[in-house]
């Protein structure tokens, strides 16, 4: 893997490491590899379509395995988030405003 990419992740900037043109390329060969289908639907008799590219050895754990297609598979947004449900609570944290009640 490309060094400037392993630094990237390694210091925990992972959207620089999303906009890079090898991810892009990687993520467009799984995806296409998996036919667009989510593969986790489809596994339960089910045809959604693949919306994502998702590690499965996440990337902050492993990135060396950042680009191996092998640790990814392709998702649609509800599986997604199943995979990822703390990326859903910051959301919805960071919505919320915390004002008390005056009645």
């Amino acid at each position: 893997m490309i060094k400037k990419l392993l630094d990237h992740i390694l210091i925990g900037q992972y959207i620089k490491f999303y906009k890079s043109k090898e991810w892009r390329q990687t993520r467009q060969d799984v995806m296409k590899r998996d036919n667009y289908e989510c593969q986790h639907c489809k596994k339960l008799v089910k045809y959604f379509k693949g919306e994502c590219v998702n590690h499965i050895e996440h990337l902050k754990d492993n990135p060396m395995r950042a680009l191996d297609k092998d640790n990814l598979v392709t998702l649609c947004n509800f599986c997604h988030n199943k995979e990822h449900p703390e990326k859903l609570e910051k959301v919805d944290k960071k919505g919320k405003i915390d004002i008390p009640e005056r009645w």
